[in-house]
């Protein structure tokens, strides 16, 4: 096939999940009612957390930048699909297509590392109370917190630059919810097999670390919270890390499926469900599986609510 010069503006098709459903405008409506959901829940723990000063503590500074990156993440795909589908119009421009592809990957990865983070600081809340203050004061956090955005930004800076290189074929239509690395090589007129092994072995790389410290953290908290005294301090430390578990079983699940998983174990269409998982989904679901457990937040909510 033919090379098209990525210049003169013809760009993308996405070829979503919507068109080839059997119910497009109900699933049109549902992912309507979960961004909707997602705006607003996450809008509201990131007021409640910026309002509240009893919650300016490391473990809602970290839960305040999960919803701020799950609502730009879920922001920078779901507008654009619906409104693509409501046009049927589904073009996206080769700069729009890489301008998406390294915003998805920026946000990914920082939410990638904050998990490992926000892991390890409930490790120190229950296993090292008494040094909690020195081990994650507001200076750490912070460090943390800008660690995962600036390592996120550059290794998705260094992906989109190298994926978007290459030459493209006149077959444009990409069969994916959004422009990322694996539906875009597809269209790709050249070898791209050392790259897509290089993506493979790097997406390792970027995930097991932050997984593993996750799994190592709360196999330590688990050997502490079992040996504490109290029924209610014991309680009240499983509540607080099953919200967590919850998510990172979430984010790391759809993950490993999309970078990790061989391409022949998995097919376009559930590539597209799981990229409406970790997109749409997710983003709705996480301040709720926070918030709605947690006494604190709907203390916090309750108070704003009620001025």
């Amino acid at each position: 096939m033919e090379p098209w010069n990525s210049t003169l503006g013809s760009g993308f098709l996405l070829m979503g999940i919507l068109k080839d459903s059997g119910s497009p405008v109900l699933l049109c409506a549902t992912f309507s009612a979960l961004y909707l959901l997602a705006l607003t829940s996450n809008g509201l723990l990131l007021l409640v957390i910026t309002k509240d000063v009893r919650l300016h503590v490391p473990m809602y500074l970290f839960l305040g930048q999960l919803s701020l990156m799950d609502l730009l993440f879920t922001s920078v795909v779901t507008p654009k699909a619906l409104v693509d589908f409501l046009r049927g119009e589904t073009t996206i421009s080769f700069e729009g297509c890489a301008l998406q592809m390294f915003l998805t990957l920026t946000l990914g990865g920082a939410e990638d590392l904050l998990l490992a983070f926000m892991a390890y600081d409930k490790y120190v809340a229950i296993c090292h109370p008494l040094n909690y203050m020195v081990l994650m004061n507001l200076r750490v956090c912070w460090l943390m917190v800008a660690t995962s955005w600036t390592l996120a930004s550059l290794s998705a800076l260094g992906y989109t630059l190298y994926t978007m290189h290459y030459p493209f074929c006149m077959s444009r239509k990409i069969r994916h919810l959004l422009c990322e690395i694996p539906p875009v090589l597809k269209l790709a007129c050249a070898d791209t097999s050392r790259y897509e092994l290089m993506v493979y072995v790097m997406g390792v790389t970027l995930l097991i670390p932050p997984f593993v410290a996750v799994l190592t953290s709360y196999t330590l908290i688990l050997f502490t919270v079992l040996h504490m005294s109290s029924n209610e301090g014991r309680q009240k430390a499983l509540v607080t890390c099953s919200s967590h578990l919850t998510v990172v079983s979430m984010f790391y699940g759809a993950a490993t499926f999309m970078y990790i998983l061989p391409n022949f174990l998995h097919s376009p269409k559930q590539d597209n469900i799981i990229s409406v998982f970790y997109t749409i989904i997710t983003p709705a679901l996480n301040p709720l599986i926070y918030s709605l457990r947690n006494r604190e937040v709907m203390g916090a909510l309750r108070r704003l609510l009620g001025k």
